[in-house]
C-alpha cells in the first residue's frame, strides 16, 4: 500500500515509521532542513524510538517538499498538520487540515484521508459534507512527546471514527503494524471519536489540576503535601498514578484542547470544564506568588521543556510561571540546553550550568533532578517523586 503523511512532527513521524515497515510512506512537510534530515535517516525530533526506527534498512519511508509526490497512487492519506487553539475565534484553526483535505481530493482522488490532528467536536462529519466524500476519517492520536513512536507501537487503544468500512480498514493497518497483539480496537462515529480525544486529554488535565490545588493547599496551610497524596492514593478508585504536583498542565496537547473542549459546551451546562480551564491559571499565580515571597535576587528557570524527553518548550507550565516573575522586575535567567539562542522572551539564557547555578540565587524546576542535587537548599520545585 501507498500512504501519505502531511506533517513530519510527532504525529505524522511516528505514524509514518509505524507503517513505513509494511507499507511504501511518503511524508510531506514545509521544512526543508526537516526534510533533508529525515532522507539522511537523522531524527529531527528528541525521541530514542524515531531515532532508532529511522536507522532500520527495512523501511520504506522518504519524505519531501513535493505534493505530487507525495500524493502519487495513495492509498490513505493521513494529516498531521497543526492544528493550534485560536483565542479570539474559540476554536481550534483547521484551516491546514482543510488544505490537506482539498489537495488530497484533487491529487489522490481515491485515497481515504485521515484526520490524525485534533479537531473540534463535528469538524469530520462538516468536511465530508463540504467536500462531498465519505472518505474522511478521524483517528485521535495519545501519544507522549518523547515516547511518540513507542506509543504507536505498543498503543493503549485504536480508535477511528467514521464511514464503517474504511474505519475497519484503517484500523485493521494500525493494528497490524502494533506490535501489541491485543489492542483494544474502537470503531464509532466521526464526531464521537473527535469527542474522546477532547475528553480524555481534559480528563487528565483535570487530574494534573486536581493534585495541583491540593498541593497549593497543602503549602497554604503548612501541611504535607507528599503524605496526602500518598493517602489519597490508596484508594483503589483513585489510585497512585499521575499524581505529583507540578507548576500546571503544558505542552501542546492538554491547555489547547481543554479550551477547546470548553468552546464545544458553548449551549451545554457546565461548570466543571470551566474550572479545569481556570485551575491552570490559578497554579501559575499561586506559584509564582510562592517564589516571590522568597525575595530572590536572582531566579534561575532550569529547563523550559514541557517534560523530561521533550524537546518541546511550547506553552510549558513554567513559561506562565517565568512570565509572572519578570512582572515584578525580578531578573529571569534561563537553562535550556535546546535553545540555541542568547536570550529567551528578553531573559538571558545561561548554558553553562555551573555559571547557570551560580548566578541563580534561587533555581526554579519544575522537576528535581540529579543534576540539581548539589544545589537542592536553592531549588524551588512541588515535584514529589522525580516522574511526570
Amino acid at each position: 500500500m501507498r500512504i501519505a503523511v502531511i506533517g513530519a512532527g510527532y504525529v505524522g513521524l511516528s505514524n509514518a515509521l509505524l507503517l513505513a515497515t509494511r507499507h511504501t510512506v511518503t511524508a510531506l512537510d514545509i521544512d526543508a532542513a526537516r526534510v533533508a534530515m529525515l532522507n539522511r535517516r537523522e531524527s529531527p525530533l528528541d525521541d530514542a524510538g524515531i531515532r532508532d526506527h529511522l536507522a532500520r534498512p527495512d523501511l520504506r519511508f522518504t519524505a519531501t517538499l513535493d505534493p505530487s509526490i507525495t500524493y502519487a497512487g495513495a492509498d490513505y492519506v493521513l494529516v498531521a498538520t497543526p492544528t493550534d487553539y485560536d483565542p479570539t475565534t474559540h476554536a481550534f484553526d483547521t484551516r491546514s487540515v482543510d488544505a490537506v483535505i482539498a489537495e488530497a481530493m484533487r491529487l489522490a482522488p481515491d485515497a481515504v484521508i485521515v484526520i490524525r490532528s485534533t479537531v473540534p467536536v463535528g469538524f469530520t462529519r462538516s468536511a465530508c459534507e463540504r467536500f462531498g466524500t465519505e472518505r474522511i476519517l478521524f483517528a485521535p492520536e495519545f501519544l507522549r512527546e518523547g515516547q511518540a513512536l513507542h506509543d504507536n507501537l505498543h498503543p493503549s487503544r485504536i480508535v477511528v471514527g467514521g464511514h464503517a468500512g474504511h474505519a475497519a480498514a484503517f484500523a485493521r493497518l494500525l493494528a497490524d503494524a502494533a506490535l501489541r497483539d491485543d489492542v483494544p480496537v474502537l470503531l464509532t462515529d466521526a464526531a464521537e471519536a473527535e469527542a474522546i480525544k477532547l475528553f480524555a486529554n481534559t480528563y487528565l488535565a483535570m487530574r494534573v489540576a486536581y493534585f495541583n490545588e491540593l498541593d497549593t493547599y497543602a503549602c497554604t496551610h503548612g501541611l504535607d503535601t507528599r503524605q496526602i497524596v500518598d493517602g489519597v492514593g490508596l484508594d483503589p478508585r483513585i489510585g497512585r498514578h499521575y499524581n505529583n504536583p507540578s507548576f500546571g498542565y503544558g505542552g501542546y496537547c492538554l491547555p489547547k484542547d481543554t479550551r477547546q473542549l470548553l468552546a464545544n459546551y458553548a449551549a451545554v451546562p457546565q461548570n466543571l470544564i470551566r474550572a479545569i480551564v481556570a485551575a491552570n491559571t490559578t497554579r501559575k499565580d499561586f506559584i509564582a506568588e510562592d517564589i516571590l515571597r522568597r525575595r530572590p535576587a536572582v531566579v534561575g528557570i532550569y529547563r523550559l521543556v514541557m517534560k523530561a524527553g521533550s524537546d518541546n518548550v511550547r506553552l510549558s507550565a513554567v513559561q506562565g510561571v517565568m512570565k509572572r516573575i519578570k512582572a515584578k522586575g525580578v531578573e529571569v535567567i534561563v537553562h535550556e540546553p535546546v535553545l540555541e539562542t542568547p536570550d529567551f522572551y528578553r531573559s538571558r539564557v545561561v548554558n553553562d550550568l555551573d555559571a547557570f547555578k551560580r548566578e541563580a540565587s534561587l533555581i526554579v524546576a519544575n522537576r528535581m533532578t540529579e543534576a540539581l542535587l548539589d544545589v537542592a537548599d536553592k531549588v524551588y520545585t512541588r515535584d514529589l517523586s522525580g516522574r511526570d
